[in-house]
């Protein structure tokens, strides 16, 4: 998925997915979006270590390599977000200072917290961590939305018509969007209040586009909500006797 926002050119690389496994812990596939303008080539979040070569490809399609990225937008610090910041060499990579000061101190082995890849970010040379309400850079500010994580930020673009809004896990999907509650959140009511604020901030602007943690993004519209892509996702699965026979399986509803 494509949009052109002003100078700005967003690329969906990775589709969020809004489900959990039963019996496997936690799914983890998160959104991940490119922002091209300005001179620069960012990445929002960056998914878990099973996207690395899902991520090189869709840049390639984009005309980039890892390398090429400049910036990289961390909305907080859990592994399906933050993990594969060290795919990219040349980047600056931004976290909100509130949120890494708290990741660094979880208790290791025992949270979604990447502890070894926090401790390195927290010393790393070209580490820019942000407070809440500064602009970053030409049109692109954040805002603190805690509840999912104490420190998470939600990043906003605003073009001449409309705001896109990058949610992260701070309202992961449609589910939370509408019922204003957070699942997998280590305060209810902080993120019920963040869920709040985001949609005020979405519904200011009609055709305001808000890009979920793990949700295709949407429109809010005629006080109604569009998606904005198709969803996709589906497993196979090696059920017979030799590799090359697989049974394929869709985990979308039509």
């Amino acid at each position: 998925m494509k949009l052109q926002l002003d100078a700005y050119t967003l690329d969906i690389l990775v589709q969020g997915y809004p489900g959990k496994t039963v019996c496997h812990g936690a799914l983890g596939w998160s959104t991940v979006a490119l922002l091209r303008g300005h001179g620069r080539h960012a990445i929002f979040d960056t998914g878990p270590f099973g996207f690395r070569d899902v991520l090189v490809a869709r840049l390639k399609q984009c005309g980039l390599t890892p390398a090429d990225i400049t910036h990289v937008f961390l909305s907080h610090g859990h592994y399906d977000h933050s993990v594969n910041w060290t795919m990219f060499p040349n980047a600056e990579i931004l976290i909100g200072e509130q949120e890494l000061a708290w990741a660094v101190e979880q208790p290791w082995g025992l949270t979604p917290v990447p502890e070894l890849y926090m401790r390195e970010l927290r010393n790393w040379p070209r580490l820019r961590t942000l407070r809440p309400d500064e602009e970053i850079f030409p049109g692109l500010s954040a805002f603190l939305a805690p509840g999912h994580t104490p420190g998470h930020l939600v990043y906003v673009i605003e073009a001449t018509d409309k705001d896109v809004i990058f949610a992260g896990d701070a309202a992961k999907n449609r589910a939370e969007i509408l019922s204003r509650q957070g699942y997998h959140t280590y305060d209810p009511e902080l993120s019920s209040a963040s869920i709040s604020l985001i949609r005020e901030r979405w519904e200011r602007r009609p055709g305001s586009i808000l890009v979920p943690g793990h949700d295709v993004p949407m429109a809010w519209e005629n006080g109604e909500i569009r998606y904005l892509d198709k969803r996709n996702a589906g497993v196979e699965a090696w059920f017979g006797e030799t590799l090359e026979q697989t049974t394929a399986y869709r985990i979308c509803l039509e």
